[in-house]
């Protein structure tokens, strides 16, 4: 059972995400808030917990970073059909994780260990921290032009790091797997 914690950890975060959904749609900020920090919690003690005891599984490794993407996804969406944010941002993170499942489908494929990086990480931080943000501001109605240029700074923010991580990505799909076909059983380092 021990060596399924992390797994189970990310499964978890499937289940919170139609929560997170209602929260924001029935107008309950806090609750929302709350529940997607759950989810930012237990994103980081599965990875923790997985690579601490060396529990770390080829499902965990898809499941993980899935967990992550349908949250986000998830979530964008819905601070766009409530008109909370601009569609732009829900198109610019769809195009890059479009980009990035169908590289890492390909990796997974040829067996190309898969590792995230700073960069990767720090967009992740900065849209979950800009997601917070928009909750927030919606859930104590601040209208100050000063805090609602935060939030969209930390979504410009995100966005430029998603799609360095992108560019980064790319670079790292080319100069490692489609220059040198001996070099496919290499590990190739992928940013998302």
């Amino acid at each position: 059972m021990k060596k399924h914690i992390p797994n189970i950890l990310s499964l978890f975060r499937f289940v919170l995400i139609p929560i997170i959904l209602n929260n924001i749609y029935t107008q309950d900020y806090v609750a929302a808030i709350l529940v997607f920090t759950l989810s930012a919690f237990t994103d980081i003690a599965d990875g923790f917990i997985a690579r601490k005891f060396n529990l770390v599984s080829n499902l965990g490794k898809l499941l993980d970073p899935l967990a992550d993407k349908i949250t986000q996804i998830c979530i964008i969406a819905m601070l766009v059909l409530t008109k909370m944010i601009p569609p732009w941002i829900l198109l610019i993170l769809m195009a890059k994780e479009l980009i990035l499942i169908c590289g890492a489908t390909f990796l997974y494929g040829k067996n190309i260990v898969v590792y995230s990086k700073w960069y990767g990480k720090l967009a992740t931080v900065l849209l979950y921290l800009a997601i917070i943000g928009s909750l927030l501001i919606k859930q104590f109605d601040v209208t100050l032009s000063a805090v609602l240029n935060f939030d969209f700074a930390l979504y410009c923010l995100a966005i430029v790091c998603t799609v360095f991580a992108l560019i980064m990505y790319i670079k790292a799909l080319y100069s490692k797997g489609f220059i040198n076909k001996d070099d496919l059983h290499k590990d190739v380092i992928i940013d998302d």
